[in-house]
């Protein structure tokens, strides 16, 4: 399950319920459940263990929207003429952005990062109000920048069209926008999959993926100022997870992917960049449940880097993404994951 986030849940009820379920799937031994797990030496030697998972003890180790949260910093315009011509390039002074999911997790760790680079303003879109106000007060109380939460669920196209043109109207223009609302199944075989639970994925991580992109790109395109629009995808877009099932997850963010590759195409004649940011797991507080220990333990494992991804490891990536230090860059779906898609 790819940052959780993922990284930036729109509805984080659902998203409980699902890790919820996780190990629905597995072999049950007296009072634990567990999954076997098969490995291979460095001589070949086929290996196998099974790891056993209480059956109790569903909850969140840390509460959903409660990572450790460090404060942003600002800044300072005077200190723009004493950088390095190549260090102004990642600065986006006078720039303004929408984050989506932005309320929590790697949306708002993502808000916090361009905050910290220049920004004049920020406006989270989130569909939790009372989280994504929070979010906005904190924000704006560290850095000083123009930080304004909107109550947006991204299925709703009339909802998003006037958030999109209210933030144009207040802040004269909209040059950035990072996608990161999102929500995951996992653990959920296909064969057994329900009809209205995938449509409600792909509603949110492709259907609204595309219409905030859509909404952001018509502004850019009138006001002729060019512009970056960042999808967060997942490395689940290029591979196939193991040991957990998710082909519907997958699938949505695959079709991010190749929708990012499409807009990036059609849309570089008026100066706007498109690209993807697709992390690998990520320790976010949703991916926190103990009933995920033992898949953990598996991902981990199979990470070159023999960790999970934190949740400010996309920061500087969608800086970059997001700055004219990537200016010949678009189309390009760029894998965060520690190493996991090498082997």
């Amino acid at each position: 399950m790819r940052a959780a986030r993922s990284h930036a849940s729109t509805v984080q009820s659902a998203f409980k319920s699902d890790l919820v379920r996780a190990f629905s799937s597995t072999r049950t031994l007296g009072d634990e459940k567990s999954i076997n797990v098969v490995s291979f030496n460095t001589s070949g030697k086929r290996e196998q263990e099974t790891l056993a998972v209480p059956a109790a003890g569903n909850e969140p180790v840390t509460p959903p929207g409660q990572d450790i949260e460090v404060a942003a910093q600002p800044l300072k315009h005077e200190l723009f003429d004493k950088l390095s011509p190549t260090m102004q390039k990642f600065t986006l002074f006078g720039k303004v952005a929408a984050i989506t999911g932005g309320g929590r997790g790697l949306g708002y760790n993502m808000a916090q990062a361009l905050s910290e680079v220049g920004v004049k303003g920020i406006a989270i879109f989130d569909v939790q109000q009372e989280l994504g106000e929070k979010s906005a007060q904190h924000l704006s109380a560290q850095t000083g920048v123009d930080v304004r939460f909107y109550k947006v669920d991204v299925r709703d196209k009339a909802a998003i069209q006037q958030a999109v043109q209210d933030v144009a109207t207040h802040y004269g223009r909209i040059d950035i926008l990072i996608n990161a609302a999102g929500i995951a199944d996992s653990n959920v075989k296909a064969e057994t999959y329900p009809e209205n639970m995938f449509r409600r994925l792909l509603d949110i991580n492709i259907t609204g993926t595309f219409l905030v992109a859509q909404a952001v790109g018509q502004q850019m395109i009138k006001a002729q100022n060019g512009g970056s629009i960042i999808n967060i995808a997942s490395m689940s877009g290029s591979i196939v997870n193991y040991p957990q099932e998710q082909s519907c997850y997958n699938a949505s963010k695959a079709a991010v992917i190749q929708l990012t590759k499409s807009l990036a195409a059609e849309w570089a004649r008026h100066n706007i960049r498109v690209n993807s940011i697709s992390p690998g797991y990520m320790d976010t507080a949703l991916n926190r449940v103990p009933a995920l220990d033992a898949q953990k333990r598996i991902w981990m494992d199979n990470t070159p880097q023999k960790r999970l991804g934190a949740v400010d490891d996309l920061n500087n990536l969608a800086v970059y993404l997001a700055s004219p230090g990537s200016s010949y860059m678009t189309g390009n779906n760029c894998l965060i994951d520690g190493g996991y898609t090498l082997w």
